[in-house]
């Protein structure tokens, strides 16, 4: 398994030197949009709209927009400096709390916890009173360059790293539109959804559960695949040097005509009617 951050666990005196690793993955289905003409997939292209150009990376910079059109442009330097400070990779704990004390609503991402080097004792002894009182640590830490709120415990025999949002990360519920206020239910309908959820009430096996919709998909593409219907995507189309330059050439001399000033027409010789001809020479023949 992948490790993505190395660090300590610190409680009180006590320092475990851990390794973090992604404990979930993403599992869904990623499709690229094609042409549809050739099949080839389509390119995205970084564009300014003012300039009408396409953007290179070094020409961008990051800015916070704190009104419509109007931003704060921070360098890199800046940011780099910011950075610098948030590089502590020791995870504090805090305080320790009942798990169930926390809405799910708080919870972000999880993340595994593994023993580093000279830590599989102290990691133990954490796992060990963390059982046993039923507890778990919230924590501080830093991944990648920001501050984290996170609460650790143990999944089975594993020690786990749930970051959790702050709670002005979390909207104000009273922000949802159209939820109705408490209103009086008929006791019947009350006591048949309470039956119902009795009747359907078990114990949690997550692997019951399955995405359909993700399975039905690659089903899908597997059967496409296997009865040839697929698409591939043309290559383009070599650049034709010899058309090219004679575009060009043909280009270059449109232009230098139209650069080049007109010459006056030559005037042409008119005959006087009055004035006669002049007589032809007639050549001597040799004797």
């Amino acid at each position: 398994m992948h490790t993505m951050w190395k660090g300590t666990i610190s409680f009180g005196l006590v320092n475990i030197p851990v390794k973090l690793h992604a404990a979930t993955e993403n599992k869904d289905v990623k499709l690229r949009q094609l042409h549809k003409e050739c099949q080839s997939p389509i390119k995205y292209q970084k564009v300014c709209p003012v300039c009408d150009k396409e953007i290179e990376s070094e020409e961008i910079v990051k800015a916070f927009e704190y009104a419509k059109n109007k931003f704060v442009v921070l360098s890199d330097e800046e940011l780099e400096e910011l950075q610098e400070e948030q590089t502590d990779k020791s995870v504090e704990i805090v305080d320790f709390v009942q798990l169930e004390e926390i809405d799910p609503i708080y919870f972000e991402k999880s993340y595994y916890l593994s023993p580093n080097e000279g830590g599989s004792k102290a990691y133990t002894l954490l796992r060990s009173a963390l059982k046993d009182t039923g507890k778990i640590g919230v924590a501080k830490m830093i991944i990648r360059s920001k501050e984290q709120l996170a609460a650790i415990r143990v999944y089975e025999n594993t020690l786990v790293v749930e970051t959790i949002h702050y709670p002005d990360e979390v909207r104000d519920v009273k922000e949802v539109p159209n939820v109705p206020e408490e209103a009086e239910t008929a006791k019947k309908e009350l006591d048949t959804a309470k039956m119902l959820i009795e009747q359907l009430t078990t114990e949690f096996d997550p692997e019951k559960y399955k995405d359909e919709y993700r399975t039905a998909l690659l089903d899908l593409i597997e059967e496409k695949k296997n009865t040839d219907q697929t698409a591939t995507a043309k290559d383009k189309p070599a650049p034709d040097n010899v058309t090219n330059l004679m575009d060009a050439l043909e280009a270059s001399l449109n232009r230098a005509k139209k650069d080049k000033p007109e010459k006056p027409a030559a005037k042409k010789k008119t005959t006087d009617p009055k004035k006669p001809a002049p007589k032809k020479k007639k050549m001597k023949k040799n004797a």
